[in-house]
């Protein structure tokens, strides 16, 4: 997951920062002298790089007091030699800059300039020293004159009784200078000509937020603090029905209820819009007696206007390191918005977007009133069978230049001439920073706005449910980032800094991850607390958003029973694991039991059949689908290489799951390209099929195609491997390819990818539209023909001829019911063992041509690189030109109530676009028979005839 630098760290400065880590010459300089920076890595503490690092580059900014890192230098993760350091024979690093010059300072910003941050960090962006003990950034002062807070501590927030006092007192160098305090934008102290400031602010009855201002000589130090009146309990009763976060009121659009969950805290202020960010005795939150839970009623909203809040959450008695306010956005937030993150985010994108409040800090809640409901076109969407599925994984930030919904909606027809029949997105929710894959997530139940609104992502699905495509999100509730309010509510934070780790008295996480995946912060799983906040995300992406499926990143870390470092732990079976996950899966099917549970668990079978398993017989079959990586096996053949090749593992028995519940895949977002791989690493034996050629590379990717796809049982296709991109995963922004060992220029695999396939016409390449062409076959033959919901059987393994047969005994002899894979992954042409299940006519369902097989035994000559599939009947649905016009016809069309047909048949079988059978008739239809399909929604449907004499055709028809 992407580094964020925070903002806004200020604690505490000198000039000469621990001598043993950096040292500046001269100590004491103006913005416009030069200076000298040495670093020195001969202390561990706060020391990722070594004692002998490879290369030093400095990432710095100055700016005011308040914000050192006003204006930055350095691009973080990119070797580009912008902030880089030069090694001294004695083994320190040294930069010499001129401030003004190096961060280009207009002279308003050389006037304010009041303090530098720096962080230090090799070439990756990875590893880092920063100031020990505390670990947090340098930082140096910048101008002879220099100001000092004594009390209270700079940016502190002192709790007081109401009626108390504040003592403040400060000093400064250089001189007499000018004091002048503020309080809630109020001067209530002023002293012309002093060097050591005192006041005593006594008979505060209100909350204060301060602001001490100290010039001379035209330059002026700011220094900020709060004091918070401890309102006492205010204990009432919560009214029924409400839910943690916002609760709009049904009747009255002026109110809205906020309800907090904060179990050990004393008392909570809500600060917003409608206070003027600063609370009045009036917006304590009461407390109720039964649940211990805080809520306050907002009135004097007005309907369709955005207000903005935080949470102000006192402990009266934090434990150790632990701070005693606060200030955090909604955890139930739907809507926040970043000082951050909404600067770098387009209005394109993101049109009117509500405008973050001045002079606040950190993430805030939008609160609206009178919000009017998505007018959805499709309100009950039929989802193709779990067997069916063929996902596509989409990583919106790559997916266009454009980096939002919108280029999915403008690309709808990509997706539907593919076929696939759903489309799965990396995570959406509210994550740190924008440039990221989404699983630093923050916000679970947040839209990142990075992407775009609300509303375009629900045009999206509901665009995706009227093409008969399910839409799935990827969803990590594994972990969650520093910026979650459930870490920084109980968090320790030792360099009081606001930002920190879980505390020990955390009712939601872990402080060290109970498994050997550590990523981010840790949720308990067991917990009360964590189990509700699970479950409310799935009912929020669920009801608001109409989401299909969730795809569960990590659940290998949903255990409470290991430790970080214990990896066979880890991937043991885990009973604690086991039960948590399958109540959450039930939670969802509560919801709607056709709901799509996936779980990137890619641990043992023992464990995984149990979720694979589960609830398969209910009336509506269940079981959650589990994510089954083989790129190993696919990428070795797809090379040209036998060894490790071994397929058989993509079916689900082979993994002893009763139903095909196993979502198999030769790539995904966290594994190398196959197309990339068969360019550096693949077979050149054969000067006439070099697999390094990337025209040949891209010619033996349809044959993946069929080795995978086909397999009985839900697939995944990652974003373009239809089209055999070629870049590696870990290429860089400025087209360095890592080595996976970052010693190149660091792990750039979560780096924004550019999008060739558009500016360079991929789909007008012959190579490459020949895999998306046959894949798109494949996926229609998968989907919508019964056969591919049989049994298979993977044999010929650890060689490059693997052979498929699938076969569905329910289904009669006189249709598509037995299918042999065959394909040739060598670099020579080869005569390949074929096994057919019994002799006579066969069809290459490719393009339906016939074979005449008297030889189960017979062997077929295949070139290198292809395939065959060959079917005992035609597939026709499959075939682009399934419509025959001298065939049977349909009428009327588009339909309203019912159909007849130009012919008497004997079945008739209707399928969505997503090939699932939503009506069948049978009996001898005459020419006169109405086929009935009132109950029907609107779209495009398939209907499937079959005459006396087994003859099949299949035609389309539009439902009014």
């Amino acid at each position: 997951m992407k580094r964020t630098i925070q903002l806004f760290l200020i604690l505490f400065f000198v000039a000469v920062v621990n001598a043993q880590q950096i040292t500046v010459s001269p100590a004491v300089f103006q913005v416009n002298e030069s200076i000298t920076i040495t670093a020195s890595f001969v202390s561990p503490t706060c020391n990722e790089m070594g004692t002998n690092p490879a290369k030093v580059y400095m990432h710095s900014g100055i700016g005011s007091e308040a914000n050192p890192w006003a204006t930055t230098k350095g691009n973080w993760g990119a070797d580009d030699g912008v902030g880089l350091m030069t090694k001294n024979p004695n083994g320190t690093w040294s930069i010499s800059i001129t401030p003004s010059v190096y961060f280009g300072l207009t002279s308003l910003q050389q006037s304010e300039a009041a303090k530098m941050g720096i962080v230090f960090r090799n070439a990756a962006g990875s590893q880092t020293l920063k100031l020990a003990p505390s670990c947090s950034d340098f930082f140096l002062n910048v101008g002879v004159f220099q100001a000092s807070l004594a009390s209270p501590v700079e940016n502190s927030n002192t709790i007081i009784a109401s009626g108390g006092s504040l003592n403040i007192s400060a000093t400064n160098t250089n001189g007499l200078a000018s004091y002048n305090l503020k309080s809630n934008g109020v001067v209530i102290n002023s002293n012309a000509s002093t060097s050591s400031y005192v006041f005593n602010h006594v008979n505060i009855i209100g909350n204060q937020s301060y602001e001490l201002s100290i010039t001379q000589s035209g330059t002026t130090i700011v220094k900020k603090f709060t004091a918070i009146v401890n309102p006492g309990a205010v204990s009432a009763a919560m009214p029924v029905g409400l839910v943690d976060g916002i609760n709009y009121n049904a009747t009255d659009v002026t109110k809205a209820t906020l309800v907090l969950d904060a179990p050990l805290k004393d008392f909570v202020y809500v600060a917003g819009s409608f206070n003027n960010w600063t609370p009045t005795s009036s917006y304590a939150m009461k407390k109720d007696p039964t649940s211990g839970k805080f809520w306050l009623e907002i009135t004097g909203l007005v309907s369709g206007e955005n207000n903005t809040y935080q949470y102000w959450v006192v402990a009266n008695s934090p434990i150790a390191n632990s701070p005693s306010l606060v200030k955090t956005a909604d955890p139930y937030s739907t809507l926040v918005l970043s000082p951050f993150d909404d600067p770098g985010i387009p209005s394109t994108t993101y049109p009117n977007m509500p405008v973050y409040p001045v002079g606040q800090e950190r993430e805030v809640t939008v609160l609206k009133t009178g919000q009017i409901s998505y007018p959805w076109k499709v309100a009950n969407f039929v989802k193709p069978e779990k067997e069916k599925l063929v996902v596509y994984e989409v990583l919106v930030r790559d997916f266009d230049a454009a980096r939002n919904y919108q280029s999915l909606i403008d690309k709808i027809d990509y997706f539907k001439n593919l076929k696939v029949n759903a489309i799965e997105l990396m995570p959406v929710m509210e994550f740190e920073g924008n440039e990221s894959w989404g699983y630093n997530t923050s916000f679970h139940m947040a839209l990142d706005k990075f992407y775009g609104t609300s509303d375009k992502l629900k045009e999206f699905i509901d665009l995706c449910h009227q093409n008969g495509i399910a839409v799935i999100l990827d969803v990590a509730l594994n972990h969650a980032f520093g910026r979650n309010p459930m870490v920084r509510m109980w968090m320790n934070d030792p360099d009081k800094d606001g930002w920190g780790s879980p505390s020990t008295d955390n009712p939601y996480f872990n402080t060290v991850a109970k498994h050997s995946y550590s990523v981010g912060e840790d949720f308990n799983h067991q917990k009360a607390l964590t189990q509700n906040y699970v479950k409310r995300v799935i009912k929020h992406w669920i009801e608001e958003y109409k989401i299909d499926g969730f795809r569960w990143d990590l659940t290998k870390g949903f255990t409470q029973n290991c430790t970080a470092g214990d990896e066979a732990c880890t991937n043991r079976l885990q009973q604690d694991r086991v039960d948590v996950l399958k109540l959450y899966a039930d939670y969802s099917w509560g919801f709607d039991p056709t709901h799509y549970t996936i779980f990137e668990h890619l641990g043992s079978d023992a464990e995984e059949k149990e979720w694979a398993n589960y609830r398969i017989t209910d009336p509506i079959s269940k079981g959650v689908m589990m994510w089954g990586k083989m790129t190993q096996a696919y990428n070795q053949l797809s090379m040209g290489y036998d060894s490790d090749s071994n397929i058989s593992r993509m079916t689900s028995s082979s993994r002893g799951f009763t139903a095909n519940r196993l979502m198999g895949y030769a790539e995904s977002h966290d594994e190398e390209r196959l197309m990339y791989k068969n360019i550096q690493y693949g077979n050149s034996n054969n000067v006439n099929h070099n697999v390094k050629n990337l025209n040949v590379g891209l010619s033996r990717m349809s044959a993946i195609g069929a080795v995978s796809l086909l397999i009985p049982g839900p697939k995944m296709i990652w974003h373009f491997g239809d089209l055999g991109w070629d870049a590696s995963i870990f290429a860089c922004k400025n087209g360095v390819v890592n080595d996976e060992s970052g010693t190149i220029s660091g792990d750039c695999k979560l780096d924004t990818k550019q999008q060739p396939q558009w500016a360079g016409d991929w789909l007008g390449n012959s190579g490459r539209s020949k895999i998306y062409n046959d894949w798109a076959k494949m996926i229609t033959m998968k989907t919508v023909e019964p056969v591919f919901s049989g049994t298979v059987t993977v044999s010929n393994t650890n060689s490059l001829s693997p052979n498929i047969k699938i076969t569905n005994s329910t289904l009669p002899a006189t249709e598509l019911r037995d299918v042999l894979i065959l394909a040739n992954f060598d670099v020579t042409d080869k005569a390949v063992a074929t096994g057919f299940p019994y002799a006579g006519v066969w069809y290459d369902l490719m393009d339906n041509t016939s074979i005449n097989i008297t030889n189960v035994a017979t062997t077929i000559t295949i070139p290198a690189g292809e395939f065959r599939i060959y079917g005992n009947k035609r597939a026709l649905l499959a075939i682009e030109d399934f419509e025959k016009p001298n065939g049977i016809t349909l009428y009327p069309n588009p339909v309203t109530d019912y159909f007849t047909l130009n012919a008497s048949v004997s079945k008739v079988a209707i399928y969505s676009l997503s090939g699932q059978l939503v009506k069948s008739f049978t009996g001898n239809g005459n020419l006169s028979s109405e086929y009935s399909v009132s109950e029907l929604n609107s779209g495009l449907y398939f209907v499937k005839a079959t005459d006396e004499n087994n003859n099949t055709e299949v035609l389309k028809f539009l439902k009014k």
